[in-house]
């Protein structure tokens, strides 16, 4: 009897135990669920945090640069009246600015070739090319070598690009578009030296889609082609408007000139804010425009003939006859000084407001600019404002010496450009880019029809100059509608002139049949 209830004793004690020790299996196993499923939760949660963090971090730096870029340089480092600023900057150096600091994330893609460019013309020609050839690339899918500037034409300039240029700034500020070697990688740069490159000069005024077309398959069979021809070779319109943006983006922010050349236009500007409102007047009256128009109005026998020698001697140059008159009376011809000087007179210039000659050496010299000098005495140049010492290095360097008279022209309270060349239209775009700033683009045609009736005495000084003002009333610069002329794209507005697609202005150009 006592066996029995001991026996059962022990069952009992075996089986709670038992059953103890399941319970608590049990127990730990749900525990250890629930850690697991907290441990899973939190991890989510960390990892959401970490992802959310870095999305916003990574589109906080693009926006940061992407703002700087294309916020333009003069905005920040020049003083200016037409800025709007309240009170006059200070000159600052360009290595304190915030955007050299933030870069844009590089653009990774599948190079499709190595596109070489030799850029020809002056400065602004060449200016205008490099921006198009950047939208060719990005649109191609190249790699870009940096552009080799022309060393051939009339003014022999030895300068490289990153003599003009800052090459740094242009290849860092565009690796989000578009990748920019400085020179071919060593295996193609000694095929490039055995003279084996494909080169070829496009077909002017190409769309989009003959370089998609015609162009891309050269890079997929040769791997490098060279174009050696640069200048208008892209269409003015009906380009997708992301390439027209990045033409602007190139143009107004990526090809921002060297810092020395920047420090002397910055001193330049603030000498003559120093004495208050200026105009820059780019009288376009030089030797090398006078042999390529063929327009020779108020030269001598022997300035006609030295013209047509010069005329004669580049082959590119493909008019050769010409009638000088004929084509001053279409407004085909730069303005002379004297010409000028009765414009300004009637458009109501202040005889003693500044005026800033943004240009080379005038054909004639001082025989030819007294009559403009005369009526207005404060006529001042680069070289007559600066130091030989400071020019020094600028000597025989006509894209860095132009490149000075940009940023003034840039800068002045009224730019007057006399003949509409690749600068005064360049600078015509750029100035409207930062704000519709005065600029009085002149009716040639018209202008040369009213002085010879003046001069004539069919036209008595009240009645030139009412007639004058009336005119060019609404020809300042300011904001209009760029006109399309299908198939003929030399005669329709340049792109570079008014980029419409870059103000916000206007939706769609204006279509001219």
């Amino acid at each position: 009897m006592c066996k029995m209830k001991e026996s059962d004793q022990k069952c009992n004690n075996s089986c709670d135990w038992k059953m103890g020790f399941r319970f608590s299996d049990e127990e730990k196993v749900e525990k250890l669920k629930n850690s697991i499923s907290i441990s899973r939760s939190r991890m989510k949660l960390w990892m959401t945090r970490a992802i959310t963090t870095v999305l916003l971090w990574t589109c906080f730096v693009h926006l940061m640069a992407l703002g700087e870029l294309w916020r333009p340089k003069l905005f920040i480092t020049w003083p200016s009246r037409c800025f709007h600023f309240d009170s006059p900057m200070p000159l600052q150096s360009s290595s304190s600015l915030p955007y050299n600091v933030f870069l844009p994330p590089k653009r990774i893609y599948r190079n499709n070739g190595y596109l070489m460019v030799s850029c020809n013309g002056g400065l602004n020609q060449m200016r205008a090319a490099i921006c198009d050839m950047v939208a060719i690339a990005r649109y191609l899918n190249l790699t870009l070598i940096v552009p080799n500037l022309d060393k051939t034409s009339f003014w022999a300039d030895p300068s490289e690009f990153e003599d003009v240029f800052d090459i740094d700034h242009f290849v860092l500020s565009l690796r989000d578009e578009v990748r920019i070697l400085r020179k071919l990688p060593p295996r193609l740069e000694r095929r490039f030296e055995s003279k084996t490159i494909y080169s070829l000069s496009p077909i002017s005024w190409s769309n989009i889609s003959y370089y998609h077309n015609q162009i891309l398959p050269l890079f997929q069979k040769y791997k490098v082609v060279h174009l050696n021809k640069t200048d208008a070779r892209l269409a003015n319109n009906r380009l997708p408007i992301e390439l027209q943006k990045l033409r602007c983006r190139v143009n107004f922010n990526a090809l921002r000139f060297t810092s020395r050349i920047e420090e002397l236009g910055r001193k330049v500007v603030q000498m003559l804010r120093n004495k208050g409102p200026f105009l820059v007047l780019h009288l376009r009256y030089e030797m090398d425009m006078l042999a390529f128009s063929g327009c020779t109005r108020g030269c001598n026998n022997d300035e006609v003939d030295e013209l047509t020698r010069m005329r004669y001697a580049y082959p590119w140059w493909k008019e050769k006859v010409i009638d000088s008159e004929l084509k001053r009376k279409e407004g085909l011809c730069p303005l002379t000084p004297e010409e000028t000087s009765l414009v300004l007179s009637a458009l109501g210039i202040d005889p003693n407001v500044q005026i800033y000659i943004a240009s080379g050496e005038i054909y004639g010299g001082d025989r030819r600019m007294e009559s403009l000098a005369s009526a207005f005495p404060n006529l001042v140049r680069k070289e007559t404002l600066l130091k030989p010492s400071d020019l020094r290095f600028f000597q025989n360097h006509s894209s860095q010496m132009a490149a000075l008279d940009y940023l003034v022209s840039l800068e002045s309270d009224i730019f007057v450009p006399t003949y509409d060349g690749n600068m005064a239209k360049v600078v015509e775009g750029h100035r409207r880019f930062l704000g519709y700033k005065k600029t009085i683009l002149l009716d040639r045609k018209l202008v040369v029809s009213l002085i010879d009736q003046y001069d004539n005495g069919l036209l008595g000084w009240d009645e030139f100059s009412s007639a004058m003002k009336e005119a060019h009333s609404n020809r300042d610069g300011s904001s209009k509608k760029r006109v399309v002329i299908p198939d003929r794209p030399k005669e329709e507005d340049y792109f570079y002139t008014n980029p419409h697609e870059c103000l916000e202005a206007w939706e769609e150009p204006l279509r001219s049949s």
